[in-house]
């Protein structure tokens, strides 16, 4: 089965907020530092699930999105191959509340890869300042990451 997703950066000068994903059960990211986002729910658009994401997950209110890439991770949880959309957010407004989903925190963009994060995303973060837009594939198997390649636009 194939499921579209969201996967949002807002940066704040040179921090980036990121979620320690540590309330959930049953969470395949437990312990991960991610990004904020989700699942595109039936109807909505990428952006628009990225905004009510962030919104819900943070209590920011986010404007201005900009797509920076899609990333395909077939067969990522063991069953279903994830299509997920890359947004940064520079510009948000609110004050942050206590995420249902882990602890949010603003980290320093050069300390993002000292935390634990899946293996692709200290790739890819790095193409978050890139311009254009990327398309990239992350094979995982067990939670380990096997390959990747990229095509830039």
């Amino acid at each position: 089965m194939n499921k579209l997703a969201t996967l949002c950066y807002l940066r704040n000068g040179e921090k980036t907020l990121m979620l320690h994903r540590n309330k959930k059960a049953n969470d395949m990211h437990e312990g991960k530092w991610n990004g904020l986002g989700g699942k595109v729910e039936g109807g909505e658009s990428p952006e628009t699930c990225a905004i009510r994401e962030v919104l819900e997950e943070s209590g920011l209110r986010v404007t201005n999105p900009q797509l920076k890439g899609f990333i395909t991770f077939p067969n990522f949880d063991g069953e279903n191959d994830w299509y997920v959309h890359v947004f940064r957010f520079d510009d948000f407004s609110g004050e942050l509340i206590d995420s249902p989903e882990g602890q949010l925190q603003w980290i320093d963009n050069a300390d993002l890869k000292d935390i634990p994060l899946w293996e692709g995303d200290r790739i890819f973060m790095d193409w978050l300042d890139h311009p254009g837009i990327f398309s990239a594939v992350f094979n995982y198997d067990s939670g380990k990451l096997l390959n990747w390649n990229v095509t830039w636009y």
